[in-house]
């Protein structure tokens, strides 16, 4: 599963004369009926080749036809997206396959190009799925558009439901207050197991799902750190299917990341114009990276822009200078700075999002940072 851990550890790479070739196709078998991806990757292959100057070809010719051979024996594994970063020089092969469908594309550089998955991992994160009945409870993960059932938790000998309450009536019968305690104590166990998982995995928020008697009843009882991660709820019932329980919270996943990623911008433009350690446009938030400060990056997803790298100390820059402000050293041109850029970020343990559309931060440059000082 990808992971930002991952990421990290493939932003430190260098080729040091070596190439890398990584490919970004979609392969979903909705949009490509005939399976035109077949015919997307060779053309890709063959245009991206031309552009390269004899020297490079060479080098990366390998890969080409490695990369080109995958995609025509391996269609039976494949999901909606498939990114596959390869150097033969470097003996290096990274493929991954994901349920989010991708922009195809080839990038020939001496890093691998990492942009489209950072986009993914920002705009899919990790998500804890609460389904809950009177005596079971089901946990769920749901990560790139995609869900696991992580756990099930089932208490023995919660009464069933009375005739003339349900099982969370308050009702002065001592059955129903008998089965009312029962109900909750296996609450209890239910928020117990819950925190277990939420401190020991990555999950940055919560969906509770059931019948709304027991959705109400279990967000009265959540401790306030877990309530905090709380986005909301929907029903369902407890034999719902996984494909199911998907498609009730994807709606509310979807608000809740427009809303973060709105606030998120107006926080980050307010700051940068009262001058409080955060940074717009792409010069300013380049030199808070070759300065160490960025704690995060955000820029929008479709944000492209060329210029000029250190050859020396790796400085970055869209400025016309021959060489480096930094170090003196000589400078080189990048056709994909951003992506640079948000190597260095993350190579400096700064978080990264990605806006995917926000018309503030692309009249501000469509580049910010928020600054550690």
């Amino acid at each position: 599963m990808l992971s930002r851990e991952e990421l990290k550890e493939m932003a430190k790479i260098r080729g040091n004369g070596a190439y890398f070739v990584s490919l970004y196709l979609n392969v979903n078998p909705i949009t490509n009926v005939k399976d035109n991806y077949l015919i997307h990757v060779k053309t890709m292959l063959k245009e991206t080749g031309e552009t390269l100057e004899k020297s490079v070809q060479k080098k990366v010719m390998g890969d080409f036809n490695k990369i080109e051979s995958y995609v025509l024996t391996n269609k039976p594994i494949f999901k909606k997206g498939l990114a596959i970063i390869s150097s033969e020089e470097k003996k290096y092969w990274k493929e991954f396959h994901l349920a989010v469908p991708l922009k195809n594309e080839v990038i020939v550089d001496t890093t691998p190009y990492i942009k489209p998955l950072l986009d993914i991992t920002d705009n899919y994160q990790r998500y804890a799925v609460l389904l809950v009945g009177k005596d079971s409870a089901r946990i769920f993960i749901v990560h790139l558009g995609e869900i696991e059932e992580y756990s099930e938790v089932h208490t023995e000998d919660v009464p069933g439901k009375h005739k003339k309450g349900g099982w969370f009536s308050l009702s002065e019968r001592s059955y129903e207050r008998h089965t009312d305690h029962r109900v909750t104590l296996h609450l209890k166990d239910v928020l117990k197991q819950l925190d277990t998982f939420l401190s020991g995995e990555y999950v940055g928020r919560l969906i509770i799902g059931g019948s709304e008697e027991a959705v109400t009843k279990v967000k009265n009882m959540v401790p306030q750190a877990t309530t905090e991660k709380s986005i909301g709820s929907f029903q369902a019932e407890m034999t719902a299917s996984g494909k199911e329980v998907l498609e009730k919270a994807n709606p509310i996943l979807r608000e809740f990341e427009e809303r973060k990623e709105a606030e998120t911008v107006d926080v980050l433009l307010t700051q940068a114009m009262k001058n409080e350690n955060a940074v717009l446009g792409i010069e300013n938030v380049m030199n808070a990276i070759q300065e160490g400060r960025v704690m995060k990056l955000i820029f929008l997803k479709d944000f492209r822009q060329s210029g000029l790298a250190c050859t020396k100390c790796g400085s970055l820059t869209v400025q016309n200078i021959s060489s480096c402000p930094y170090c003196k050293g000589g400078t080189e041109q990048v056709n994909y700075l951003v992506d640079m850029i948000a190597q260095k970020a993350i190579e400096q343990g700064a978080s990264v999002e990605v806006a995917c559309d926000n018309k503030k931060l692309k009249d501000a440059g469509s580049i910010g940072a928020f600054l550690r000082f």
